[in-house]
Order: structure tokens, then C-alpha cells, then sequence
């Protein structure tokens, strides 16, 4: 097998292709896919007239993120160890993919990685996606080194160091291609958003580590496919993070934290519909109300663990959105 794919998967991204793919073709030493989510735009041809060294997965059908690289993947599965995993909208450096595939290869414990996410914006400060490493409070909310909530972080060489975390980002992360596909890749009920969570979530419990290297830095745009003020990007964000602590949690946790979640989001839409904001409010009654229809068929997950022992969450705390909102506390370091 070859070491490893970096595969990017591409719904009507024409531009951004054009855009970023420079960068990737410049600066990577591995193959480089493009799996495309039936796009109808000139995507393909623009990569057939002026990348033709890449090589390209069809689909039939938009599957979305989760589903997209699960149905693109499996075509190359037994084909590579590793897969990058990388966002139409990345910009990426000097030696960014040998930097990860290589820490990955010394240290066979680890699962998945991400580098060091900046904006590619605001290329001083970190990218709201992943960030300096990503970790979960007690109830299930992700949140970032450099990126609390709405609050980033300018980049100061703070986090510059190699460290396990909870979760590495999809905007551009490492897989072991083995374990994706023995945990049957991202929850495809997902379309988008919280898999990549969902999926390193199921990668500790059975007992591997992820990882991140902040001497490998790439730079996103974000925003490419829902704007992070989207009300639909929202209503997938509670969906499916409810689906997510289900799957993953006892269920007499499970409930303990629903209760909380659904106090604080049912406020936050309370908050909406009084600002006339009547669409993101929507967009919370219409995540609970889908999830509920749905819990009864989500399969609690079972890990195999074959010796090995579940890895611990490595975020200590308890309530981000408190340490946020109430405390007052914008930056990882204050937390």
C-alpha cells in the first residue's frame, strides 16, 4: 500500500479549486483525489483541463460531507495507509503533509491529527475550525485552543507544540485508513457538521489517540459550503450533536446533559424569536423536534476495544458556554 491519499471533496467548489489547489499541488508529496458530491457546475472539467495529475472519484449523488467521503473513501480503501482528509478552502504550506504523515507513522497509538488552522483571512489569527487543537466539555460542546465560542485567538506561537486532544477537525485532518473504515467512517445521518467530532469521539472509546502537530500549519477560509451565521448550519450543529452525545453516552448521562442543553438552547431560541430572528429559532425547535423522531433508531456505539483502553476526554471543562458567556472567560489559557 502507498502511505497515504489526500483526498478533497468537492460540491460545486469551481472557485475554490481555483483558488487553493495551487497550493496543494506545490507543497504536498502525496496523491492528491478529488471526490466530487455530483457537482453542476464546471468543477470537473476545470480540473480535467488544468490538473490532470489529479485524480478524480465520481458520485452519483450530493451526499454531503459524512456521506461523501464514506461513499469516495471506500473506493480507496486497501489502497493507503493514511488519508488527509482536506477542505476545498485550505490553503497549505511548506512540508504540511510529510510533517503529519510522518509524526503519524512514529507514533502508531494515534489515530487522526490535525496541524496548526489559521484563517486564511486573517492569517495572524486561528481559523474558527479546529484551531490549536480541539476539545469537548462536560456536556458535549466543542470548543478550541485559540477559539472559544465566537472568541479567537491571535496566533502567538502558543500553540506551536505537539498534544493530544478530543477531536482533530475535518477542515483538514489525518485518518489511519484502517481504523475509518473498521468504525464505518462518519455517521452518514449526519450530511454535515459534528462528524469529524462524532467519529474521533468513537476512535477514543475504542481506544486510540488523536492527535495534533502545530509544526504543520494550513490556512482555511471556511464559510465555503454555510456561512458560520447560517440558520441551517445551526440546525445540523444540534442535531447532530444530540445524536452524537446519544450514540457515545450512557444514557443516564445522556439525559443529564439533555436536560441542559435543551434549557440553554431552547433560551438561545427564545432570544432569537425576540430579535426577530425567527429562522434561527426555528432552526433549534426543528433540531429537537428531528432528533427525537429519530433517537429510537440510533444505535448506542459498542466499542472493541481488543485490549487496548478507552482514552479519556482530555477538555477539564465542565460548561464552556459558562466559562464564555457568564465568566467572561475569552481565551483557552483563561479557562
Amino acid at each position: 500500500m502507498k502511505s497515504c491519499a489526500i483526498v478533497i471533496l468537492n460540491y460545486n467548489g469551481e472557485e475554490m479549486l481555483k483558488t487553493f489547489l495551487p497550493s496543494v499541488c506545490m507543497h504536498s508529496i502525496h496523491d492528491i483525489w478529488v471526490v466530487d458530491n455530483l457537482s453542476t457546475d464546471n468543477s470537473l472539467n476545470f480540473l480535467k483541463g488544468n490538473y490532470p495529475q489529479i485524480q478524480q472519484i465520481k458520485l452519483n449523488e450530493n451526499f454531503g460531507y459524512a456521506g461523501g467521503y464514506n461513499e469516495g473513501l471506500a473506493k480507496l480503501r486497501g489502497q493507503y495507509d493514511y488519508y488527509i482528509l482536506l477542505n476545498s478552502d485550505v490553503e497549505v504550506t511548506a512540508r504540511w503533509d510529510s510533517v503529519l504523515i510522518n509524526w503519524m507513522q512514529a507514533h502508531p497509538a494515534y489515530v487522526a491529527l490535525q496541524p496548526k488552522i489559521l484563517s486564511w483571512k486573517e492569517k495572524d489569527s486561528f481559523d474558527y475550525a479546529g484551531a490549536g487543537g480541539g476539545f469537548l466539555d462536560g456536556y458535549g460542546y466543542p470548543y478550541c485552543r485559540g477559539r472559544i465560542w465566537d472568541s479567537i485567538e491571535k496566533d502567538i506561537g502558543s500553540y506551536n507544540d505537539i498534544i493530544d486532544v478530543d477531536w482533530a477537525s475535518g477542515a483538514c485532518m489525518v485518518v489511519k485508513s484502517s481504523v475509518f473504515h473498521q468504525l464505518q467512517g462518519f455517521d452518514s445521518d449526519f450530511f454535515a457538521h459534528m462528524e469529524e467530532i462524532d467519529l474521533c469521539w468513537r476512535m477514543r472509546k475504542s481506544g486510540w489517540k488523536i492527535g495534533y502537530n502545530g509544526s504543520s500549519v494550513v490556512y482555511h477560509l471556511g464559510g465555503a459550503t454555510l456561512d458560520r451565521a447560517s440558520s441551517k448550519k445551526m440546525y445540523l450543529n444540534i442535531r447532530n450533536s444530540l445524536s452524537m452525545i446519544f450514540k457515545n453516552e450512557t444514557r443516564h448521562r445522556f439525559y443529564r446533559i439533555y436536560a441542559v442543553k435543551y434549557l440553554l438552547e431552547h433560551l438561545a431560541a427564545l432570544s432569537f424569536a425576540s430579535k426577530g430572528e425567527k429562522e434561527f429559532s426555528k432552526a433549534v425547535l426543528d433540531a429537537y423536534r428531528d432528533f427525537r423522531m429519530k433517537k429510537n433508531s440510533i444505535e448506542k456505539f459498542e466499542p472493541s476495544l481488543e485490549g487496548r483502553e478507552e482514552v479519556s476526554r482530555k477538555g477539564k471543562v465542565d460548561l464552556v458556554f459558562w466559562n464564555w458567556k457568564i465568566l467572561g472567560k475569552k481565551s483557552f489559557n483563561q479557562l
